[in-house]
């Protein structure tokens, strides 16, 4: 990624420095991602208790993301299931547990930031825990002289792995990337890649989670991040 600012530039640094594993050989439908977390923006007062990690899992074309903090019960997951049509975002918070139901297609919650971006793919290469990976530019208009980078891969079996995701044009997993939640940026860089079985019930729709609208989930996650 190539920024403007120096604590950018410093976010980059050290997240390039991230030790990265891959276990288990290339030949993968199912196992977890390890992303090592960096913030930047405005976090409020909660950053201590902000997730570290996230975990994506993934199985047969069906992924679900995992940004949950250690304490307090805090955490988004994003679960993608083409196959039954469940495209749903989760966000619990102490109380907290609701979740909203996007259909096929449709933008998650969460990152209206995120609007309007321009991605250019590059032919730019380099390798990220043992896999092949290309890069893609993206531009916003609200930052006309900022470009992002995000790293991609081929190499590991899902088919639109960003379909609930803002991404959902680059059509192979994200390596390295990042998210835009409010005034908060979140990067993500993979540093871990097991091959493991992941049983079917991760991907199917969570219970005891209270259905709300997408205006109203939106609500939630800006109030969480401006606490």
């Amino acid at each position: 990624m190539r920024f403007k600012t120096g604590l950018t530039v410093a976010i980059i640094i050290a997240i390039s420095g991230s030790s990265c594993r891959e276990k288990g050989g290339k030949e993968l439908n199912q196992g977890e991602i390890h992303y090592a977390i960096e913030y930047s923006g405005n976090i409020g007062s909660i950053k201590d208790i902000m997730p570290k990690t996230l975990i994506v899992s993934f199985k047969d074309n069906k992924m679900l993301f995992d940004i949950s903090a250690p304490i307090g019960n805090a955490g988004i997951y994003n679960l993608s299931n083409p196959e039954k049509e469940i495209f749903d975002t989760y966000l619990s918070f102490l109380s907290w547990r609701y979740y909203y139901a996007a259909k096929p297609g449709e933008s998650p919650p969460g990152f209206d930031a995120m609007k309007g971006m321009d991605i250019k793919k590059t032919f730019k290469t380099k390798d990220i825990c043992g896999f092949n990976c290309k890069a893609a530019e993206i531009r916003f208009p609200s930052e006309p002289d900022s470009i992002y980078e995000i790293w991609y891969t081929n190499e590991i079996d899902i088919k639109n792995p960003n379909a609930g995701n803002p991404f959902s044009e680059i059509d192979g997993v994200l390596m390295s990337f990042f998210f835009f939640m409010g005034d908060t940026k979140m990067f993500f860089l993979a540093e871990t890649v097991y091959k493991k079985d992941i049983p079917d019930k991760t991907f199917e729709r969570k219970e005891k989670y209270q259905r709300i609208s997408k205006e109203e989930i939106n609500k939630f996650m800006e109030k969480i991040m401006s606490q």
